[in-house]
């Protein structure tokens, strides 16, 4: 096995996390991010990391990697230009859309419609048509063909979508246009409906594949600068990158198919946390990843991380497996600013991000950020990182007064305002993913991570009645442990589209055995062993006549011996859970998953020394805070010394290289036995 790389690329910071799979060695490292070329600040992390092991680039086996590149081209809406290939008559499907206006009863008024990422002039039609069943109604004409895509050439578009009608039940037409395109323009990346996304509804299946045609050009280039640069390095083992459904695929399999890498970033948290929660004994986790420009946070129930059927990234919502994350524009970056009209304290979404970066990090920024709020506060120590980092306390100090004079308040206030307002923005987002999804927050446990999740972890954990609050070990390279840690995976999908009392179950298993086979062929082509593959098929159910389905995870045992009739009482079960009714309207079953997995690294986590419960070892130094409305006594502790069974009453600083762990007073922070604080409320744990 050897050596496995886990490599996180955000916004402000990329983290990485070298594990020897042998003697379940672990290696850290976090480097600035070079937002203008992220391979520069891989390479630069690479190296050091390597040195730090004492090993070469060359003995690297993996190098597996979750990347905000496809997210952040759509964000900015820097993606490519995408020509689409439509059925005659069907020309307008981006723009017609769904006819959905978010907003209240003045959404059709003030709602700007955002750009479709094909543009109309981009868009042509050909002849043909394949009717519902897959057969052909009438052929298409390739000299047609050619003059349209002749017209898209002209009009120097940089990707191509092909989708037709129907083309999801036969993709023939589909596959002789992206023939004519090769041949017309050569080098010009094709992707077609029937291949991204096999499900009916022709508005998703066209939104998803133009979605993933506008940031192949991105992704391929970012994919193959970053493997020429790792080879020129010495690196020869097997790129992967984490896709957002929290699986694995190859770096090829991401150039061809990127939109599903589209919320790769935070998938890595969420395996991580995991991973965190199987070695700390804890089943139901929130998370809260708090970065240097955003938060993210999601619901794990039972070590099962919930999945949801759409991507949304902005404004746009495509069709693709992706993990129920929820992201807030709040994180240790973010900038508080008093608006002329209102008068009133506002945080983010804006961000200092990795350059200029908060005041306090002395790098030119010069806008209070929550980091500088933190500071101010006694939260984050002066000299971090065992006195190699010095933050400015000062710098930050003059910062944040500004806001303190806007608001005619004193310093601490403001201070301590900016981060009441991040704890709330980030309360909201978790409501989101556990009371609206019908979750009660108080049996959950709340994890924090990313550089700043732990400071802020107690105080969510309090709004949110959540506990333990867990700062989990290195919490700031967590999501580079999650993509070093999680396993390969691919799925295919395919429309059914009957009602359950015309079903059999051996219908449904002929099709998912199909199903079964393609994908496992796909991860035996990647190099996974025969024996390490599982399947697992998913079904997406709905009762006749509604507009969305309900996804349901099935085997083929349970299939064979529970039928049909099985599958619909866990549909009615989970209905019922997300919207508290069920109606005696037959059922349907819509769509069809084959899932393939690659085996789960069984990867211990290190025992911790065990210690008497006190932490006087660890104490760096005493310290004041400010807290409640005033200054307290609180100690400093040096993270790497502390022992399993170590009590740390509230208030109190923890400190490591990677992230400091805020103690609130009235809660105490517990050390399990392999290294996580379990932060609970009370004087005792």
């Amino acid at each position: 096995m050897g050596y496995r790389l886990g490599v996180d690329v955000g916004g402000t910071f990329t983290d990485l996390l070298l594990f020897d799979t042998l003697s379940s060695a672990v290696w850290r490292h976090k480097t600035p991010s070079t937002p203008h070329d992220s391979s520069e600040g891989i390479l630069n992390g690479v190296t050091a990391i390597c040195a730090k092991a004492g090993i070469g680039a060359g003995d690297i086996d993996y190098f597996l990697h979750g990347t905000t590149v496809a997210t952040n081209a759509v964000l900015e809406g820097k993606g490519a230009k995408v020509g689409l290939v439509a059925t005659e008559g069907y020309r307008h499907i981006m723009q017609i859309a769904r006819s959905f206006v978010p907003g209240g009863l003045a959404g059709w008024i003030i709602w700007p419609k955002p750009q479709p990422l094909a543009a109309l002039e981009d868009t042509v039609t050909i002849k043909g048509r394949m009717d519902a069943e897959g057969n052909e109604l009438r052929p298409i004409d390739d000299a047609d063909i050619a003059t349209q895509l002749s017209t898209l050439k002209a009009n120097g578009v940089e990707a191509i979508t092909v989708s037709l009608i129907n083309a999801y039940t036969n993709g023939a037409h589909e596959k002789r246009v992206g023939q004519l395109a090769g041949e017309i323009m050569p080098g010009v990346p094709v992707s077609l409906s029937h291949e991204v996304l096999p499900e009916m509804q022709e508005y998703e299946r066209t939104l998803t594949t133009v979605a993933n045609a506008a940031v192949r050009p991105i992704v391929g280039k970012y994919v193959s600068n970053l493997r020429s640069r790792l080879a020129d390095a010495g690196m020869n083992g097997k790129l992967s990158l984490l896709r957002s459904d929290g699986g694995l695929m190859s770096a090829h399999k991401a150039e061809e198919h990127p939109v599903n890498i589209l919320m790769s970033g935070p998938a890595g948290g969420v395996t991580g946390a995991i991973w965190v929660g199987r070695n700390a004994g804890i089943k139901n986790i929130l998370t809260l990843d708090v970065g240097g420009t955003s938060t993210d946070v999601a619901l794990i129930e039972n070590l099962e991380a919930r999945r949801q059927r759409t991507t949304e990234v902005g404004h746009l919502s495509v069709r693709a497996s992706a993990l129920d994350v929820k992201t807030v524009g709040a994180g240790g970056g973010s900038i508080a600013y008093v608006p002329e009209l209102t008068k009133a304290l506002r945080v983010g979404p804006q961000s200092a991000g990795a350059v200029p970066g908060p005041v306090a990090y002395g790098k030119g920024g010069t806008l209070p950020t929550v980091t500088d709020a933190n500071v101010v506060l006694g939260y984050l120590p002066e000299n971090l990182l065992g006195g190699t980092f010095n933050l400015d306390r000062e710098g930050a100090k003059k910062a944040v007064q500004t806001i303190a004079d806007a608001l005619g308040i004193d310093l601490m206030a403001a201070a301590r305002g900016i981060i009441d307002i991040v704890n709330e923005n980030m309360f909201g987002a978790l409501r989101m993913i556990s009371v609206q999804q019908g979750y009660d927050p108080r049996d959950f446990a709340l994890m924090g991570f990313g550089g700043a999740g732990p400071l802020h972890v107690n105080a969510v954990a309090r709004l949110m009645g959540s506990w333990p609050a867990i700062s989990p070990v290195s919490p700031g390279v967590l999501c580079a442990l999650g993509d070093a840690t999680t396993r390969m995976r691919t799925e295919t999908a395919r429309s059914f589209s009957r009602l359950a009392t015309q079903t059999q179950a051996a219908d449904l298993i002929t099709i998912l055995d199909e199903m079964a086979a393609q994908t496992r062929a796909e991860l035996l082509s990647d190099g996974v062993p025969e024996d390490e593959i599982s399947t697992a098929f998913e079904v997406d159910v709905r009762y006749a006549g509604q507009a969305f389905e309900v996804p349901l995870t099935i085997t083929a045992d349970v299939l064979t011996s529970d039928g049909i009739a099985g599958i619909l009482a866990r549909f009615d079960a989970e209905h019922k859970r997300l919207f508290t009714f069920n109606m005696d309207t037959p059922h349907e079953i819509v769509n069809l998953r084959a899932v393939a997995m690659g085996r789960a690294l069984d990867l211990p986590a290190a025992p911790l020394e065990q210690g008497d419960g006190n932490p006087i070892a660890a104490k760096m130094r005493d310290h004041t805070l400010w807290m409640d409305g005033r200054e307290q006594p609180a100690v400093i502790y040096d993270r790497a010394k502390l022992r399993a069974g170590d009590i740390i009453p509230g208030p109190a600083i923890v400190c490591e290289m990677d992230s400091t762990t805020l103690i609130e007073p009235g809660c105490t922070g517990t050390v399990d036995t392999v290294g996580n604080i379990l932060i609970h409320l009370g004087q005792e744990a």
